[in-house]
């Protein structure tokens, strides 16, 4: 997976390859995909969702560039696959599952994978008001429409990482906190991803 999938879609960071090889991705996989678990598939998960593929997995924790004790906040708990590449570089990983069976699921993966120590809440990540700063905050599915309040959680340095759009092309960003009303926006990928549940959505158009 990681030389034939993860380095030629140009994630080539050795701490993000080596902390890919460090978790048991078939540990997060559902039985009946797990012969599938290291192939460049969107692997489908209960209640319709899916895991991320490792190509968008890689490009995710190369851009986030996360460090030793930075503080993680992941939305969107999926698996819990990403929650423990995070962790493996280093980040302390708090992380939302809107989904009850999601959530209860990933502490079991994370648990048998030795990622233990990672906070999973069952919580509905889109209605996010939080006082807490992190270093790090990554959304695993889209924002039809961005939304800034996801990037005022950041401390400053902090980076954020989110998917915006709808339709068959989505833009990956990459925000960072540059002081307490500045921020960058870097355009990172095109990609699709499912949307974030309870955002908002731009209006359907009408002839």
């Amino acid at each position: 997976m990681i030389s034939q999938q993860v380095r030629t879609w140009a994630v080539l960071d050795a701490r993000t390859l080596a902390a890919m090889n460090q978790v048991p991705r078939e540990r997060f996989v559902p039985s009946a995909w797990r012969s599938l678990a290291y192939a460049d598939c969107a692997l489908p998960l209960p209640l319709g969702k899916h895991m991320l593929t490792p190509m968008l997995a890689g490009r995710i924790l190369q851009a986030l560039e996360v460090k030793a004790g930075d503080q993680v906040l992941e939305i969107g708990t999926g698996s819990g696959y990403l929650s423990a590449c995070l962790a493996a570089l280093g980040g302390n990983v708090q992380t939302l599952e809107l989904h009850g069976a999601l959530a209860t699921a990933a502490r079991g993966n994370l648990r048998e994978a030795g990622f233990a120590g990672i906070e999973v809440t069952t919580a509905d990540g889109a209605s996010l008001v939080s006082e807490t700063a992190y270093d790090v905050i990554v959304l695993t599915a889209s924002l039809p429409i961005y939304e800034p309040r996801f990037e005022r959680a950041l401390k400053y340095g902090g980076r954020l990482f989110v998917v915006v759009g709808s339709g068959a092309v989505m833009e990956a960003r990459l925000v960072r906190r540059l002081g307490a009303t500045e921020f960058s926006t870097q355009s990172l990928f095109e990609t699709t991803l499912e949307a974030l549940e309870h955002v908002p959505v731009p209006p359907a158009f009408s002839f």
